[in-house]
């Protein structure tokens, strides 16, 4: 008796010590994040910031989690060094008042043990606004090249940049923003 006691919370302790969460740090050269808009119905213009850290914490076992990302706003890439410049200016990012963007979680939701969401708060311009990102890909392994633990994935939303007062040449330029971020992260 006293053995299987024994083995019963040996057991519960090693389920306790597999279900604690991680914390994971943002790979700089593999974490992207983009937005997309329609300029004058003509085409959908792409553009990316160079620079996204952050850390998310995960527990897969308890299906919970923590995201707090940070843009540098400065870092914003449309192909253009003077778009990127007119971006910066104050009718749009404002990056001299606001040099970055954060998003930082207030739930994940799991579908299984997949993450299919994770809901939040985006600041853009000193503007908080909830938001919900779906996670279109998520997957957790050995890291080949770093020898640790990775965890990956993509995730969607739209916004309106005119509440986040950002909305210059709206509506012909769109108001509505695709945001995507793509982002890959080693665990601590």
């Amino acid at each position: 008796m006293k053995k299987l006691i024994a083995l019963a919370l040996a057991a519960g302790f090693a389920s306790a010590a597999f279900a604690a969460p991680e914390t994971y740090v943002l790979d700089n050269s593999h974490s992207f994040s983009r937005f997309a808009y329609s300029h004058f119905g003509y085409s959908t213009q792409e553009s990316r910031f160079d620079s996204t850290t952050g850390k998310i914490t995960i527990d897969r076992a308890a299906k919970t989690g923590s995201a707090d990302i940070t843009i540098d706003a400065k870092s914003v890439n449309t192909g253009s060094a003077l778009f990127n410049s007119h971006l910066q200016g104050e009718d749009f990012f404002d990056t001299a008042k606001y040099p970055t963007i954060t998003f930082k979680s207030t739930k994940f939701t799991f579908a299984g043990d997949t993450l299919a969401s994770v809901d939040g708060n985006l600041t853009i311009k000193g503007i908080t606004k909830p938001v919900s990102l779906k996670v279109t890909s998520f997957k957790c392994m050995p890291h080949p090249m770093a020898k640790k633990d990775a965890c990956g994935a993509n995730a969607t939303t739209t916004i309106k940049r005119t509440e986040f007062n950002a909305g210059k040449y709206a509506p012909h330029v769109s108001d509505d923003v695709t945001l995507t971020f793509a982002v890959e992260a080693i665990k601590e």
